[in-house]
């Protein structure tokens, strides 16, 4: 008899992202949902264990060129 494993779902944390460095960062989750942190903000959010977001940079926000920083875990990322 087959049963499901005891898989327990993704802890839900509350991570934090600061800006100091780049005019424009984007970050870029999993579910293609984007936060956009201006030089200067700190913005938080509710992110899964394990989860990744690009981090992605725009020099000129009114010019399509964007960098990709880094790929970073949830884990990775300030506690808010």
């Amino acid at each position: 008899m087959n049963q499901p494993g005891n898989r327990q779902p993704p802890q839900k944390l509350r991570k934090m992202y600061r800006n100091d460095a780049h005019p424009v960062v984007i970050l870029k989750f999993e579910d293609g949902h984007q936060i956009k942190v201006v030089m200067g903000e700190a913005k938080s959010f509710d992110i899964y264990s394990g989860e990744k977001v690009k981090v992605i940079a725009l020099h000129d926000p009114r010019q399509p060129d964007r960098d990709v920083l880094e790929t970073r875990r949830a884990d990775d990322f300030d506690d808010a």
